[in-house]
């Protein structure tokens, strides 16, 4: 299975360049500025404006010739195609010093993501709040769940748990994992299942580092 499932319209690469593009025009928003060129965006993003061009005509939205996207215009055609403007409620399975820091980010709403709970086995932590947003022992989850009805589950527990909890978590009743073990765990069919293993990305970039 894939570790994301998109829109079968939009290849994968396309789909994660978009928040670069988002993230760009917000910022010249709060500039002041109106209008923005694919041009313009590629000497920032070190993107061609061709690909820039080609990953646009994914959304629903369409530049003027010579002149370029509004910028208003692009920024709520990105948040509402890359699903920033729902709110996907979240938990997190593990409540260490990731799981901890992400219950902490208040940031995750401003994209959609609001995490309503945090489990745990450490009875250091259950029982606790975490920026107002309380801790439970991970045996609950099932049964606190069909009241919460969080949708996604986010993996921070420790890799030879990984497998184990994912099954738990989707017993419970979440319809995506945003899995950030180095541990590649297996989804049914129809099961969401992002891959963000910070380990994968260091060794990747210590390896660039030694060449």
């Amino acid at each position: 299975m894939s570790d994301l499932i998109y829109s079968a319209k939009i290849p994968e690469p396309a789909l994660r360049r978009l928040p670069w593009y988002l993230s760009y025009v917000k910022l010249l928003k709060s500039q002041g500025e109106t209008i923005v060129s694919s041009t313009r965006i590629a000497k920032k993003i070190d993107v061609s404006a061709s690909q820039i061009a080609k990953d646009l005509s994914y959304v629903d939205i369409s530049g003027k010739t010579r002149v370029g996207y509004d910028i208003d215009d692009l920024i709520n055609v990105l948040e509402s195609f890359l699903g920033f403007t729902n709110t996907h409620t979240a938990v997190v399975f593990g409540v260490g010093s990731l799981g901890a820091a992400l219950l902490s980010d208040s940031g995750l709403e401003q994209f959609g993501l609001k995490i309503i709970a945090g489990y745990d086995v450490n009875p250091d932590v259950i029982n606790h709040t975490i920026h107002d947003i309380p801790v439970f022992h991970s045996n609950e989850f099932i049964a606190r769940n069909k009241e919460m009805k969080a949708e996604i589950g986010i993996l921070t527990v420790p890799p030879g748990a990984a497998q184990e909890v994912s099954d738990y978590m989707i017993r419970g009743g979440v319809k995506a994992i945003w899995n950030f073990t180095p541990f590649r765990i297996r989804v049914p069919e129809g099961t969401v299942l992002q891959n963000t293993s910070l380990y994968a990305h260091l060794a990747v970039m210590f390896n660039r580092l030694n060449g």
